[in-house]
């Protein structure tokens, strides 16, 4: 037992029914999140969302999830890692519930927003758990089970969410949540021993809401502005009060003697060069989970199960490329691969761009997402490992939070941002040809809305007959200039991270390390973060 933590185990059980138990705890955040994206087409139709609607279905989760993930790991230390699961899984279950129920959007995405509580509390306690339960050679064994769980939740989501979706409606899709959470509901009060960290300091509730009310206010500014203006005096007052919560959360961190992030951090090269690759990774590679069930449904007209099946090219590398980045790291420093990831990342980016705007069968854009996918898998563990060998070992567990928590950031800006891009290039490309085609521009532009939302049925019947056939084609093309536009800007985002990351991250930090002979490859996706 690590000297930093403290518990006694209630109850005599296998090593391996404490690591089942978590794991299955985990990859229940990350299927849920990957049943959801396949799904949302489906989600907006039913609900009449628009665009903006649908991000807020994403963004309300990952921003309640990322603003609270270093305060759940500090709750989960300071009350008790088995107590923080059972709440987070209530608070889950009860959260999935009502996202089934919902009758608006409204309703949805304040459910949504509760579910990344919920989440933010299983994955901070579930890590901590197998922390504190598995020490040495173990908890590396452990991890990498743990990680090899995360992968195969990641590969069934979109074909489990496509599958549900298709026989059995979008509803389902949050209430399959309610027998999950009960069985491991049991699994947790029978199996995981209580523990703390009694070195865990009080919670920093300022800092909590300074950060959670900073993020919030962008994200809010960042989303409603393509609808509402950029200059308009809504959005500005958004984005002036956003910089003054994080000027207060920067100055009550600077106080702390144990704050949530050490700012001082940050004056190393390498640190720094790591949190921006961090950020690319999640607003350049992660973020395409989200986008591209859109694509494959809004552009191509494929069904929810056919869409799902459509996204294992970028799920599968994503899955293998951790087996083949353990021997990597034995021979290139982290530099090296983290600048190459974010580098074949904008390379799939720029060939989505091709694809979509060039109109090319499905075949040749799978063959962008397995770029893509293969850049994200390189992503995935090693700006972690970068990032936790930047910091001093007693700040390891800030480190990992941090990692998150940043990457999440560069999900949610990316969302709301290439969200943007993608609906104003909608609203451009077919507002143009439908008033080209004889439709007004106040009915092209009210058309325009449903297209950038998926809601094909709904455009058409707002418009003539004659028109229709035309402007359905219209939309599909104009769909996909909108992805073509947002691919673009992830590509530059990409490039740009890249560039960052080999400017700051210094090669004799991040030094391949070989491995000896006693050593198991790790077969994890990802030992410390896994969405």
């Amino acid at each position: 037992m690590s000297s930093a933590t403290a518990g006694t185990r209630e109850a005599t059980h296998s090593p391996f029914s404490v690591l089942l138990t978590t794991s299955l705890v985990s990859s229940l955040i990350m299927l849920d999140s990957n049943i959801v994206a396949i799904s949302l087409p489906t989600i907006g139709r039913s609900l009449a969302a628009s665009f903006t609607d649908i991000q807020w279905v994403i963004s309300a989760y990952i921003l309640t999830y990322a603003a609270l993930l270093l305060a759940a790991g500090n709750y989960a230390d300071l009350h008790g890692r088995k107590k923080a699961m059972l709440i987070g899984l209530g608070i889950f279950a009860l959260a999935s519930a009502i996202c089934g129920l919902a009758t608006s959007v409204l309703m949805l995405n304040l459910a949504r927003a509760a579910q990344g509580v919920g989440g933010a509390l299983l994955l901070t306690a579930s890590l901590a758990i197998i922390s504190h339960d598995f020490s040495d050679a173990e908890r590396t064994r452990a991890f990498a089970f743990w990680g090899a769980s995360l992968g195969i939740a990641l590969a069934a989501g979109p074909i489990l969410g496509g599958t549900i979706t298709n026989f059995f409606g979008w509803r389902w899709v949050f209430f399959i949540n309610l027998p999950a959470c009960a069985g491991l509901i049991i699994a947790t009060l029978k199996i995981i021993a209580e523990s703390r960290d009694p070195d865990a300091k009080q919670l920093d509730l300022l800092g909590i809401l300074t950060f959670s009310s900073g993020l919030g206010l962008t994200i809010w500014a960042l989303i409603d502005g393509n609808d509402v203006g950029w200059t308009s005096p809504d959005i500005l007052l958004r984005l002036v009060a956003a910089a003054i919560q994080f000027s207060a959360f920067v100055r009550l961190e600077l106080r702390q003697t144990r704050p949530m992030v050490d700012f001082t951090l940050f004056r190393r090269s390498t640190f720094l060069g790591s949190v921006l690759a961090m950020i690319g990774y999640g607003a350049s590679a992660q973020v395409m989970v989200f986008f591209l069930p859109l694509f494959l449904q809004n552009a191509y007209g494929f069904e929810p199960l056919i869409a799902g099946l459509a996204m294992i090219p970028f799920a599968l590398p994503m899955v293998l490329a951790p087996r083949v980045t353990r021997q990597l790291s034995n021979r290139f420093s982290g530099r090296m691969l983290l600048t190459a990831g974010l580098a074949i990342t904008g390379i799939g980016n720029l060939l989505f761009w091709i694809t979509a705007r060039s109109g090319l069968s499905y075949p040749i854009f799978g063959v962008s997402m397995l770029v893509a996918g293969g850049g994200a898998g390189l992503l995935n563990g090693t700006t972690v490992k970068v990032l936790g060998s930047a910091v001093p070992p007693d700040r390891a567990g800030m480190a990992s939070g941090l990692a998150s928590t940043t990457r999440f950031i560069g999900i949610l800006l990316a969302v709301a941002g290439l969200g943007a891009v993608l609906a104003d290039t909608v609203r451009d490309t077919f507002v143009k040809a439908a008033v080209a085609a004889g439709l007004s521009s106040e009915v092209s532009e009210t058309a325009a809305k449903r297209v950038a939302s998926g809601e094909f049925a709904g455009m058409l019947r707002t418009i003539p007959d004659s028109l229709r056939a035309h402007l359905h084609d219209v939309g599909l093309m104009a769909f996909a200039d909108g992805f073509s536009a947002a691919a673009l800007l992830a590509a530059a985002i990409a490039a740009i991270a890249c560039i960052l990351t080999f400017a700051f991250v210094r090669s004799n930090d991040t030094a391949p390390v070989p491995l000896m002979k006693e050593e198991r490859p790790c077969k994890a996706i990802d030992c410390r973060d896994p969405l």
